[in-house]
């Protein structure tokens, strides 16, 4: 799946950030969205391939393309036979964010992304459109701290882990009233704190990285984005555990769902039956293979966001495999037209 896929995924996140940062800084966050969506269906549907949507732009009454459910690349067309042979491919499992952080990309702020992450059937959490508590950490903290601890006690062990002080770990957390306690007691345990408006897949892949000075992301965000999280943590042999939440109550600024009754179930209804469960990335993740793909749209920690030139764009990309145990950084230059010069400005 690997050597079919690889590069062609990554040509799907790079057309995706390409269409979406034309937007960055015009303050239409849905534009900026759907342009995305647009790009990166149209490619993925150029791949032979036999994908289905389980985490997306939403239901199908919701979204009109690249909905839960849809199916997509050529092998799954009406005609498919005519490309390809449909019974000899393997079918995969796709969860995309074709604009992770949308209102950073409206309002030309760092950390936006185009993201998606791939298994065979089955091989992905199909995620409800709830919130989720994350905790991500370190390869070298991986299995160490625990989502069900207090952010006191893991900021000790990560500590430990990494063989630093706590006052010289650095803490992602949303910037969400929900959050106000949390920011508290990691402040009053001497570690620093980094507040992110959105996306926060991005700061729970610098976990895994050196250099990032991001060391850990604590708190509550949205699950179908903690799930393709934990798609890269497992590639990257990080910590990543979730635990769905969905109590509005909790979340305070909104949740899908009119009450906890009403959502616990909905949770009960997709086969859910202990909704307090706390996930591991391998589960979340559990396919034997797992793909991971990433496109700066604005620039951000580990890539630099879309720049164009006179002539075309650089796109900075990752992709990150678990069956070759890889993360390539991949630098490319788009030409569109005739170009007068390479040279980037």
């Amino acid at each position: 799946m690997e050597n079919t896929l690889s590069l062609e995924i990554i040509e799907v996140v790079e057309q995706a950030a390409i269409a979406s940062s034309r937007l960055m800084g015009k303050g239409d966050k849905n534009e900026a969205d759907r342009v995305a969506v647009e790009a990166m269906r149209e490619r993925m549907n150029n791949i032979h391939m036999r994908g289905r949507i389980v985490i997306g732009e939403g239901e199908r009454d919701e979204a009109p393309m690249l909905f839960i459910g849809e199916e997509v690349g050529i092998c799954t067309r009406e005609d498919a036979k005519a490309f390809c042979n449909p019974d000899e491919l393997v079918e995969i499992d796709i969860a995309v964010d074709p604009c992770e952080g949308t209102n950073l990309v409206a309002y030309g702020q760092n950390g936006s992304m185009a993201v998606l992450a791939i298994s065979e059937k089955g091989g992905l959490f199909a995620a409800p459109d709830f919130y989720m508590k994350k905790l991500a950490a370190p390869p070298a903290a991986r299995g160490h701290v625990d989502i069900s601890k207090s952010a006191t006690h893991n900021l000790k062990v990560l500590a430990e882990c990494l063989s630093r002080s706590i006052e010289e770990l650095v803490v992602v957390v949303m910037d969400r009233p929900r959050h106000k306690e949390l920011i508290q007691e990691i402040r009053q345990a001497g570690a620093r704190v980094r507040l992110i408006s959105d996306g926060d897949v991005s700061a729970a892949i610098s976990c895994a990285f050196s250099g990032t000075n991001i060391h850990a992301l604590m708190g509550i965000g949205a699950a179908p984005e903690g799930v393709i999280s934990a798609a890269a943590m497992r590639c990257l042999g990080g910590h990543f555990q979730g635990q769905l939440i969905y109590d509005p109550e909790v979340v305070k600024t909104g949740l899908i769902g009119e009450s906890k009754e009403g959502n616990l179930a909905r949770l009960k209804e997709m086969g859910i039956n202990d909704p307090d469960k706390i996930y591991e990335a391998e589960e979340l993740a559990s396919g034997n293979t797992v793909l991971f793909a990433a496109s700066g749209i604005t620039p951000g920690t580990l890539m630099e966001g879309v720049r164009f030139f006179n002539g075309g764009a650089r796109t900075h990309s990752l992709v990150i495999s678990t069956q070759s145990k890889t993360a390539r950084f991949v630098d490319t230059i788009h030409l569109f037209d005739e170009p007068k010069s390479l040279q980037l400005r």
